[in-house]
């Protein structure tokens, strides 16, 4: 007899019938009835009338609590429990788990053969023995909501809703508030593996701090470490997005972002800190002279001060379009009337295939927001010069035209910008470019700067000067570390600086060449003889030994260290050769476009151990901090409404833990 056929039997002398072996959570929804020698289960929600034998089981009733629509909307988790004892896992079918264990792995699904269709009773038993666990979903949807950066009320709007109740009616959606806290939860679990990360790397971390505006024009920065991980794959994790307060001091916003260091447990391995935006300059000096107080640094912090070569160059490029504020309202006049009908379009036809005008360049409008758009509006337009001139003597309405002068400025300025245009796009391909890849761009930038300064063109040389001294700042701050990072290049090591110097500097080229390979074996010395972070970490382990009575080691690693110097001094003057040695005089690796300079010192690390420490360390530098696609914005780094909304606490766990988790799915 099926389990549900009693509907017509008549119950008035039935009786209540309990049992002290009724352990299933179902009986809380059902009255176990006899009637005779017939157990009856009834529900209390519909008085549907079922098989209440132990022979039935109580799979037929747990469908039957899945399906009943009077039950409404109660708590179903309990139906999933079937089977649990105190202590141990879950488990349904060949699957167990942990209700209190948040697990992120995917669990697998009910297996339903393609060519077999279900019927209701047979999907309802699916759902019921399927692995559903509603706490690992509610981490699921709040790592799609940080991933995707989605707002936090996602979870109220209906279409949202209305999709997952028919996806899967037993989960209940969170409110903002339990999705804002699972997020922090995930964050907190992120966070520790990026600390064991960064604790086991083998060499030092670069540091870089950009800025980020929000909707309600407050300010943050971002910090981002970066780093060659123990495979040799260079790595960018975001540490921390602190708010700018406005009312701090520079000194008292480099205490907080030393602090966001400490925390992470990474000042003493810091080897560089690179800035993009003027306001952060003097933060970074104030950073660096703290570490170098501490002396945390490598070659006296000579490295450690480091501007985004991107930044820099679209400064220069502002300074260009500058010159054109006047005539580019004009340019953009002009396109917009020829552009205003169909007729006037075929007339300007008409008039370019006059000009015998065939490029393959078209009139188009700006994008004002990046300025690679207003170039190539430029550059058209230049084209079109001759037709335009047509227009201005047939077409008494035509009155934006710029003058001849301006055209002139116009041709001026867009070989400027195609120079910077090329370079940006150089440096933009690449996501994370190791530093090696800079100094000849760096270098042809500064010779066409030192052309331009001597052009007999006034506005032309005039121009360059201006833009020259924003450069000659950044090159008497960076050009040491692009000069070390391209002799870490085996295709160039020092070749390509003996070929840019006596260009750029004349005369005195080989004394600027003889310091740059100074300060490569200085360094090779400092790392040959061990770090400041090892000579710290030694001093205050025998601190500790002293208290107890043991022998002064900071005297004894004093010495240790003089006996490591007089030991690699010796080593050279005995003719005794050193892995630089012998890296400079290995012939130029063949330059070929797979190249892989990190690949290369992965594969020779044994061979070079000292000087692959310091490629690890150098070509970790981070020369721009432009990403693709953004290299040409004007402006700069901003926050949407949603994420501009949100707490300091909540904005730094959501976009830190994007960063991570993103990471974590492209490797």
């Amino acid at each position: 007899m099926r389990p549900d056929l009693h509907v017509k039997m008549d119950l008035s002398d039935a009786v209540a019938f309990n049992s002290s072996r009724l352990k299933s959570v179902v009986w809380n929804d059902f009255d176990r009835v006899k009637k005779g020698d017939v157990l009856l289960a009834i529900c209390k929600h519909c008085n549907k009338r079922m098989s209440g034998s132990g022979t039935s089981g109580t799979s037929h009733l747990r469908n039957h609590l899945m399906r009943c629509q009077r039950r409404g909307d109660h708590d179903v988790t309990p139906l999933l429990s079937r089977g649990k004892k105190r202590g141990r896992p879950l488990s349904f079918g060949s699957t167990s788990f942990d209700q209190d264990e948040k697990n992120d792995n995917i669990l697998p699904l009910a297996i339903v053969k393609p060519d077999e269709p279900l019927k209701e009773d047979a999907l309802m038993v699916t759902a019921v023995n399927s692995s559903f666990d509603w706490r690992r979903s509610q981490f699921d949807l709040a790592r799609m909501i940080i991933l995707h950066g989605y707002p936090l009320n996602i979870v109220e709007h209906i279409g949202f809703k209305r999709f997952v109740k028919n996806l899967q009616p037993l989960f209940d959606l969170s409110t903002p508030n339990k999705v804002e806290d699972d997020c922090l939860e995930i964050y907190e679990k992120e966070k520790q593996k990026m600390f064991e990360v960064l604790d086991k790397l083998p060499g030092k971390i670069s540091l870089s701090i950009d800025v980020c505006a929000s909707a309600n024009e407050s300010q943050y920065f971002i910090l981002s470490s970066h780093f060659i991980n123990d495979s040799w794959q260079l790595r960018k994790k975001i540490l921390s997005f602190l708010k700018v307060d406005s009312s701090h001091t520079e000194d008292m916003q480099a205490d907080s972002i030393i602090g966001c260091l400490m925390d992470w447990d990474i000042d003493r391995k810091l080897f560089s800190m690179t800035s993009d935006h003027f306001s952060t300059n003097t933060i970074v000096s104030r950073i660096k002279d703290r570490l170098m107080q501490n002396r945390f640094l490598f070659g006296q912090g000579q490295l450690f001060d480091v501007q985004c070569v991107a930044s820099v160059l679209n400064q220069m490029v502002e300074q260009a379009m500058e010159s054109l504020r006047d005539v580019v309202p004009k340019v953009r006049e002009t396109i917009r009337y020829i552009k205003s009908s169909k007729l006037m379009l075929e007339k300007f036809k008409k008039m370019s295939q006059k000009e015998k005008i065939e490029g393959p360049k078209f009139l188009s409008l700006d994008n004002r927001l990046r300025w690679d758009s207003t170039f190539r509006m430029l550059e058209a337009a230049l084209v079109y010069k001759g037709a335009f001139f047509l227009l201005r003597e047939n077409d008494l309405k035509f009155t934006s035209w710029p003058s001849d002068a301006e055209w002139e400025k116009v041709g001026s300025v867009t070989g400027f910008l195609n120079v910077f245009l090329d370079i940006l796009n150089d440096i933009s391909r690449s996501k994370c470019p190791t530093a090696n890849i800079f100094f000849p761009l760096i270098c042809d930038i500064h010779l066409k700067l030192i052309s331009w300064c001597e052009s007999s063109d006034e506005f032309i040389s005039s121009l360059a000067t201006k833009m020259r001294r924003k450069f000659d700042d950044y090159w008497e701050n960076c050009s040491l570390g692009l000069a070390i990072a391209v002799f870490l290049d085996p295709r160039f090591k020092m070749k390509l600086v003996e070929y840019y110097f006596p260009q750029i500097y004349g005369s005195s080229s080989q004394e600027r060449i003889k310091d740059v390979s100074g300060r490569i074996r200085a360094l090779h010395n400092e790392l040959s003889i061990g770090s400041p972070l090892v000579a710290v970490d030694d001093g205050l382990a025998c601190q500790i030994g002293e208290s107890s009575g043991g022998i002064s080691g900071s005297s004894r690693n004093n010495r240790l260290m003089g006996f490591e110097k007089f030991l690699n001094e010796t080593s050279q003057s005995d003719g005794v050769k050193t892995d630089l040695d012998k890296y400079l005089e290995e012939p130029l690796f063949p330059r070929n476009v797979d190249f892989n300079v990190l690949n290369w010192w992965k594969v020779h690390t044994p061979r070079y151990p000292i000087l692959s420490m310091m490629a690890r360390n150098i070509l970790g530098i981070q020369m721009s901090l432009v990403s693709p696609g953004s290299a040409f914005d004007v402006l700069g780094k901003t926050l949407d409404h949603d994420r501009s909304s949100l707490s300091t606490t909540t904005l730094k766990a959501l976009m830190c833990s994007q960063d991570w988790i993103e990471s974590e799915l492209e490797s």
